[in-house]
Parts: structure tokens; sequence; C-alpha cells
């Protein structure tokens, strides 16, 4: 007999023929006459409208070739079975090959849900197939209930017919898994109740595998008292559909031992045959440990020899099988050890430095399509979970659950994971476990890897439902959104594990973790705060209720104390971080940037406590704290960039005072920077990089250095007075072409600015052709008062003093003069303190030409070409002196004065500028306006001794130094360093130093030799 000739055309639309790349040739040979019946080959169409629905039906499978094939094979193994008396006859089944009516055939028909469910399983899963092909008769295991509901698919046993237990078992486990197969292919049970389902099914196998190796033991032993504890996926309740389920064996007594191990041992050859391997490779000592031990063995093992990883693993520990009272004894004896296991000093590395290890086992080739175990797969979010897990679970119990799912919800709840991260890794787990689970059960193999092989990508894209869309591939779409998930979990992964808040909270006893009130109180009086109850209740205040913003605190809080405990105030610590919270509580960034924000909140916690003058600005600009997340905001901006943007900020109004106002609150934040960088620069891990945050030309320079921080202060305030100038500018009329410029003076122009420096200035102008003296003195007069006055107008922002007293004839003398005024004045009647104060001057703002005509004009007087003669030597040591006496305050300790006290700023500077005045004018490498910067200079030409030269550096730099850390501390100008107390605690600590006792020996002693040393220069 002929065969009918091969008319594809019409299936190639249903979707076969892609598979097979003959365009639905081989779908019509099994479809038509000569196969199930089900078209007509003449004339391209179903013979009626049941097959017409039967092949829609297998349209939408993941493969319709693979469909089609097994659904044909399974027929004729239904018929062979009909033709030898084993099947029954169906009223309305077709007739398959060999003229027997087809029973599944007419199941189909009648049953939508068994169609759809049988179909689905047949194009996603080739290893299922062949066994409906084994054993045809298991299809009616998916037949639709006659309650009309979908077969029960919770992963439960159910008993089968044999003498031979172990087969019988082999056939339920398949039947369950067939269950749950089509319930997760047709959507009946989402990822959660898949995983749950396949947990279950393991612990019924194993229970099983259990009584069989039981039953088969020796006539006359006794049943042993035997624990199966799952552990890992299966543990967790989250089993995939081919994975090795580990376990642990546990034995209540010596006595069980022998029988127990051969159970265990049946038990793991049982589920070999039945199902999937059983590994025990994490019990103790491993595969080199004994396969059983008793409670006291493992309880003696864990609290002796456990690593890491090991309790890391005890997470997910549940009881599966055998005795399960014991095995549930047995997790809680472990727990007390699970959640100390934080507190080893090498925990949370230990953790990183495993998956770490995990990646660098996958073979390159492998690296990028690894699901499981590569960068953005699964064990990243994993491992996350588990480590926040371990380190915040020791003090709230809501963490603990086995699952990855439920834990993440439970930390996300909890504030110690953001609901944005949280969601992102749900999603990238759910879509991960799903590709696996595909890949998995196609040929019911282990594998965690996407195929690379064009066909086998299109099979997976389809049976997760992806679809072709205009322009994209269903490859492509697959493909994109598993790049989307990959990047993001790998982001949250180093995000989440790699925290440096982790660290800090697993040094934090257990006990420190639970804000309860009485542990609150006992953990503040062994911090050392002077007042437990006065900060029990911040703690109530910043803990209390039920709210996600008092969740997130109770993680910070044990965190911050222990900061605070470092700071000679603890108290004081946590009454700033209480008045920045309840500022910014509400805000949505401020407790998710303290979590989440690498070192923002040790970082905050420390400049809090040892610092009041950040705490005030902090005060008053909570937002500026944003720049403690990220290491080039606490580098100083470059001198073009902040006079570019403070000028570009008073540019933006036109009412003077409201632009001064936006320079100001500039210079708050610019304020902010210098002091959080200057405080961090000496915290160790918490110092910021030495980076600059402009891109700038200049030199890398922290704020590690007295000089770093003093060009910075000095170049934001070059910045301030250059855009209030501007203002002043436009709100007072002036001659057209009057040309104004302000000189640096003192610490201003040297670029040793402090905390609480003014800016002394001299204003110098220049009138045009043809205006009068007296009109243009008017109007420079009146740009310079309105300077004065914008930078002194009360406001929230910290005050900029404007000090022309360095001007000649100071306070008597006109504010402002022109520039011939000042070469006038300086030809005839400067004297040599004048001169010796036109050493740091410097050009700030405003006409640059002027300016550098000025500095031109007074180069001959302040580096005079012949030097100093004696007298004005005698006069200058006599200044010195009167200073000394008429100006150190009253009850001052000239030891310890940083300004004007022994070896202190104003010996050193008196000693260098004295230098500077007698040889700069032959010496031009002496010219300069920074301290350090000449006193160099005289060492290299020769004229300082290097040992004096190395002393007075150290002198000058401490006492700069110290009196910083004093404002820093205080929060208000000082310049003594007192002997005892708090304060000095606090100087010391800010700047490194551990006893306070040590490091005012120390400034006594460096003030001393520097002393001697100045000494030594003023009387050369």
């Amino acid at each position: 007999m002929s065969r009918p000739t091969r008319a594809p055309g019409r299936l190639a639309r249903y979707g076969f023929g892609t598979a097979e790349g003959d365009g639905g040739a081989r779908a019509a040979d099994l479809l038509g006459p000569e196969g199930l019946r089900l078209w007509r080959p003449a004339e391209q169409e179903p013979v009626d409208e049941a097959a017409a629905e039967l092949l829609a039906a297998l349209s939408r499978a993941a493969d319709p070739d693979l469909a089609l094939r097994q659904l044909h094979r399974i027929v004729e193994a239904e018929g062979r079975s009909i033709e030898g008396g084993a099947g029954s006859r169906a009223a309305d089944g077709r007739t398959a090959e060999g003229g027997a009516e087809s029973p599944l055939l007419a199941d189909v028909y009648a049953d939508p849900g068994l169609r759809r469910r049988l179909i689905a399983v047949l194009g996603a899963s080739a290893a299922l197939g062949d066994h409906l092909v084994a054993h045809p008769e298991h299809y009616r295991a998916l037949r639709t209930a006659p309650d009309g509901l979908a077969p029960i698919a919770e992963g439960r046993l159910e008993p089968a017919d044999g003498g031979n237990a172990v087969a019988a078992l082999r056939t339920a486990y398949r039947l369950a898994l067939l269950r749950i197969a089509a319930a997760d292919l047709t959507g009946g049970r989402g990822l959660e109740q898949t995983m749950a389902a396949l947990s279950a099914l393991a612990d019924a196998t194993l229970s099983a595998a259990y009584e069989i190796a039981v039953a088969e033991l020796a006539e006359g032993t006794g049943r042993p008292r035997l624990a199966v504890v799952a552990m890992g996926k299966c543990g967790g309740g989250e089993l995939n559909y081919v994975s090795d389920v580990d376990v642990i064996f546990v034995a209540a007594e010596d006595a069980d031992l022998s029988a127990a191990t051969l159970v265990a041992t049946r038990l793991i050859y049982i589920c070999g045959l039945v199902a999937w391997p059983v590994d025990a490779a994490l019990r103790p000592e491993g595969s080199r440990g004994p396969l059983v031990r008793t409670l006291a063995s493992h309880l003696a093992y864990y609290r002796r020899w456990a690593r890491t990883w090991e309790f890391q693993a005890l997470l997910k520990a549940r009881p599966a099988a055998g005795d399960l009272p014991l095995a549930q004894e047995w997790i809680d004896q472990l727990a007390p050890l699970v959640w100390r296991a934080a507190e080893r000093p090498e925990a949370v590395e230990d953790v990183r430095a495993m998956r770490r290890r995990i990646i660098d086992h996958i073979p390159p080739k492998e690296l990028e399509r690894e699901i499981k175990r590569g960068p953005g797969g699964l064990r990243d979010i994993e491992f996350a979970v588990q480590l926040l897990q371990l380190v915040h679970g020791r003090g709230d119990e809501t963490l603990r659950p086995p699952g990855t799912i439920p834990a993440l919800r439970a930390l996300v709840a909890g504030g110690y994971v953001g609901r944005a991260d949280g969601e992102a890794l749900l999603r990238g787990y759910r879509f991960l476990r799903g590709v696996e689970h595909r890949l998995q059960l196609q040929g019911l193999r282990r594998t965690h890897t996407v195929p690379a092989e064009p066909g086998a990508l299109r099979w997976l894209a389809a049976a997760l439902g992806f679809t072709a869309a205009p322009g994209r591939s269903a490859v492509e779409s697959f493909r994109a959104e598993w790049v989307t998930h990959a990047t993001e979990v790998r982001r949250l992964h180093a995000k989440l594990l790699y925290r440096p808040l982790l660290e800090s909270v697993a040094r934090v006893p257990a006990d420190g973790l639970r804000l309860t009130p009485e542990a609150a109180r006992n953990r503040l009086e062994i911090l050392g705060f002077a007042d437990p109850a006065g900060a029990l209740r911040h703690l109530q205040a910043l803990t209390g209720g039920v709210s996600r913003t008092a969740a997130i605190q109770r993680t910070l809080l044990p965190v911050l104390l222990s900061e605070f405990a470092d700071a000679p105030e603890p108290d004081r610590g946590l009454l700033n971080y209480r008045k920045v919270s309840d500022k910014l509580g509400s805000t949505p960034w401020y407790l998710r940037l303290l979590r989440d924000g690498g070192p923002v909140a040790r970082r905050l916690a420390r400049v809090l406590a040892l610092s009041r003058y950040v705490a005030d600005l902090l005060a008053r600009d909570p937002e500026a704290l944003r720049l403690l997340a990220e290491e080039n905001e606490l580098a100083p901006r470059a001198p073009e960039v902040l006079r570019e943007g403070f000028l570009a900020a008073a540019a933006r109004h036109t009412d003077p005072v409201e632009a001064t106002s936006a320079v100001r609150a500039l210079r708050r934040r610019e304020l902010v920077r210098v002091a959080c960088a200057d405080v961090l620069c000496r915290a160790g891990a918490l110092a910021p990089s030495p980076t600059r945050a402009d891109g700038a030309n200049r030199p890398a320079r922290g704020l590690s250095d007295i000089t770093a921080v003093g060009t910075a202060l000095a170049d934001v305030t070059d910045a301030t007075l250059a855009a209030a100038l501007r203002a002043a500018q436009a709100s007072q009329p002036a001659p057209a072409g009057l040309r104004f410029a302000v000189i640096g003076m003192g610490r201003l122009g040297g670029y040793e600015s402090n905390y609480l420096s003014d800016a002394d200035v001299l204003f110098v102008y220049d009138p045009p052709p043809g205006t009068s003296e007296s009109a243009a003195s008017a109007a420079a007069h009146a740009v310079a008062e309105e300077l004065r006055r914008l930078l002194g107008v009360p406001a929230p922002d910290p005050p900029l003093g404007v000090d022309a007293d360095l001007r000649p004839e100071g306070r008597q003398g006109p504010l402002v003069r022109s520039l011939a005024a000042y070469a006038q004045y300086y030809a005839r009647w400067s004297r040599v303190w004048e001169a010796q104060a036109l050493l740091r001057a410097r050009f700030v703002c405003g006409d640059a030409e002027l300016g550098a005509e000025f500095e031109a004009m007074i180069e001959p007087v302040r580096y005079p070409a012949d030097g100093l003669t004696r007298e004005q030597v005698v006069e200058i040591r006599r200044i010195k002196a009167r200073v000394e006496t008429e100006r150190l305050p009253r009850g001052a300790d000239p030891a310890t004065h940083t300004k004007l006290g022994r070896g202190g700023l104003a010996d050193v500077e008196w000693a260098v500028q004295l230098v500077q005045l007698r040889h700069a004018g032959a010496n031009p490498a002496l010219r300069g306006t920074r301290t350090l910067d000449a006193l160099a200079a005289a060492e290299r030409a020769g004229l300082i001794d290097p040992a004096d030269a190395a002393e007075m550096a150290a002198g000058w730099a401490l006492a700069a130094q110290v009196r910083n850390a004093l404002m820093l501390v205080r929060g208000r100008a000082g310049d003594q360093l007192p002997r005892h107390g708090v304060e000095l605690a606090g100087v010391a600590r800010l700047l490194g130093r551990d006893d306070p006792g040590e490091f005012l020996d120390e400034y006594l002693r460096t003030g001393r030799r520097s002393r001697a040393a100045a000494e030594r220069v003023l009387d050369a």
C-alpha cells in the first residue's frame, strides 16, 4: 500500500517541525491516517473538532514536536497493552495503530484538565514522557477529580501494589512527581508551593525508605532510635526536581549506633534506586567521619571543632524522617551554638570566603551560564540571606526560618534589608529557580547550566513562557530578563554580603542586640554611659513601637552604642544621634542610608560622639550626612570648583541677602565636608580615601595633615568672599571701571585657616580715570561695608567675620584705601611689624589685575632687599615679647596655650617670619605665605639648623592640630588645651591617641623642644 504524500504546510502553523527542522513533515506522519488519525493530509485539517482541540493543546506545549512524539509513543504502548488484554475499550476513543482503540485519547477528549496537564508534561519533560511510555496507565494520575478539582499535588505517596517494596516506592514516587510537575507546568502551583511539595515528597520518600530499611534488619535486632535531619534545600523546604538530598543521621545512644548505621546505609541505597542520591557529607568531619553519630557526639563536635560554614549549614536543619522528636532535640540543642557562631572574629569573612571559593571552582566555560553557583546566581542570594540570618538572628528570632524566601521576607519586615532590595532579590530568586526547575524537569537530571545550543535555548524560553515580540525573539526576551536579574542579584549580593555594618553587628554580644529595657540598661552601664537612665529614654524614643523605622533603629543602635562608647562622652553621642534622627527619622533615605550605606552609620556615630562642632552643623543641615556615604564626598573640593559653585549660587538671586544666604549655606556644607573628613581621617577603616572629588590636576590629598585642612578651609573662605563680593558689588552703585580687590592676610593669606578663623583682609581699590578720589573712595567703602554686613547677617549658618584690623593705622585708619594710598603709606610710614604682616598677604578675590599690582607693590616692603637692621630685629623681638605677655589670657597656662604658649603657633611663626624678613630679599625661595613651606625653604638654604627646623615644624603642626581639635570637640573657639577632663580625652581621641595623659606629655615635650628651637632662631 502506498503512503500518502506528505503535506505539512498547515501543521507548521501549529508549531510542529521547529525542532525537527522539516516544516512539520514528521508531525504529519504521526498525526495522519497511519498514526494517531487526527489529521486529514488531503484536506490539511483536523479530522474533527475534538482533534482540533488536541492539536491546539499540543501547539501550546513548550516543545510541540516532543509532546506529539511522546503522545504517539504512549498511545502505541497503550495499544500493545490493549491487544494483549491489559486494557479496556473506550466507547469514543480513537483507533490507534494496530486497530485497538485508545482509552487515553478518549480521556483526553473528555477531560480538558487532563489534556492540559498531560500535554504540558509531555512537552516539557522527556524523562516523564518516557516514564508514561513505560507505564501508559499512569496518565490516569493526572485525571480531573469527580469534584472538578485537579489531582492533589502536595508530595504525598500513595500506596502502590506489588511485592517488591522498593519498586513500589519508585512507582509511587514517580506518580507523585508527575502530579507535581503537571501542577507546576499548568500554573496550578507557584514556585513556593512546588518547592514545598517536592520537599514533602522527599520527606515521605525518606520515611518510606527508612521503614523498608528497618524492616530488613536481622530478626531479633531492636528498632534503633535514629533521626534523619534534612539539610540544604530539602531542609529549607525549597527542594528542586533533581538534587542530592542532604541529610545528617543522629542516633540517640551508643547502643543504637550499630543498627542505626545499617538503617542509614540501606536508606541511602534505596533512595538512590527510587529517586535521588542521599548526601550525608554535611555531617561532622564530612565523608571521613562516621555516617551516624549520637546526639552527645554531635554536640561535642560542634562545640569544639565546627567551622563557620557548618553552622551556616545548620540554619536549614529540619526533622525529616525516623525519630522526629530526636531530630528536633538535636536541632534545639545545637541552636545556641548556631546563634553564637557569628560572634567569632573570623565568622563574617569565613562566609564571604566560602562564596568566593565556590565561584573559583566553576569551570570557566560554564561560569556565565551557571544559574546556581555563578555570579548573580542562586548562591549569591542564599549566602547573603544566610549571613544576615547568622548576624542578626542572634537577637531577632523572627529571622530563623530555614527557607530562603521566608527568611528574606523576615529580613525585609525587620528592616534589615530594604524593601526594594528585598523585592529585587525575591524576583531574582523566583526567576532563577524557575529556570533551574525547567532545566531539570526536561531530562530529570541534575543541572544548573543554561544550554548554549540554539534549539535547547528555544525550548527553555518556551518552557518558561517567553514568546516572541516585535523585534525580539523569545530567546532574546529570556536572555534580557536573565541578564537583568543576574546583574541585580550580583549587585545586591555585594551590597549585603560585604556591608561593613555586618562586622560591627557581629562584634556586639547577642545580649546587646536585644534592646529590651533591662538588657539595654545593663548594656549601657557596661559601655560606660554616665546616665544610663537618660540614655535608655533616648533608646526607647528611637526604637519604641512596631514601625519599620523603629525596627531599623533596633538594628543600628547596638552598633552605634559601641561606637559612642569609644568616645569620652558616650551620652553626648547618643543625644546628638537622637537629635539628627528626630529631624530625619521620617525621611525615606535616612535610615536606609545608615543601614545600607557602607560605613555611614559608624562614621556618623564617630563624628557625633567626638565633635560638637559637626553635631551643631548637622543639626542645622541634617541632609549633609549624605556626604559620609561616598569617599569622594569627603575629599576637599578644588578652589576653582568651589569658586564657580559659590558664584553660581549667588547669581541665582537678585536680592543680595538671599544671594549671600545661598552662599553661606554652601559654605556650611563645605565646613561639614572638611570637618567630617578631619574627624574621620584617623579612624582606621572608617577614614576616607585620600582622593580628590573634583578630578583636578592637583595632587590628591586627604585631611590627615594640618596643611591640607588649612588649605581646604582657606579655599572655602576664598570662594565665600568672592561670591559675597559679587553680591555686594551688584547692590552698590559704583563708578564705571572702579577696580576693587580683597587681599587675604593672616591665616587666610597663609592658607592656614582653622575652624574658628575670621577672614583677615585688606580692601584695595583703584579709581577709574576721570573719577574723583572721593567718589571712588565712597563707592569702594560702601562695597566693603556691604560685604561685611552680608556675611555677618544673623542666620542659621555659621557667620564669617571679615576683619580688616591689619590695615594701615589699624582701626583708626580708613577701611578701604586706593592702591596709590597703600603705596604711599608703606613707602613713608610703615613699620617693621606691618612688613611682617604683609608676609602673608595674597590676592583672594575681586579684580585679579589689581590684586597682582598690589602684591607687586608690597614685594619690596615684605622682602626688603637689604634685610633688616639690627634695630628692626630688636623691635620684632620686643613686640613678640609684649604680645606674649599682654595677649595671653589671664589665668591661661602658657605651656598648653596653642597660639601664644611655649612652642606654639606664635613662636614658630615669628621665628620663620623673622628669617623671611632678613633673607627673602636676597633668596626668592623664602618668598611664600605658608609657614611650613617657608620653614622648609629656610632649612634648605642653610638658614635654620635641620634639627631646629624639624622641632619647629612638629611644634607648629601639633599646636595647629590641637587648636582645630579643640574647636571640633567643644563646638566653640578656644586655644587652651586642658590638662585633664573629657575635652582633653576628646582631643586625644580625635587625633588618634588612646591615652590622654600620654598625649598631654607628648604635647608638652613637643612644645618645649619647639620653643627652644624658635628661640635659637630668634636670637641668631
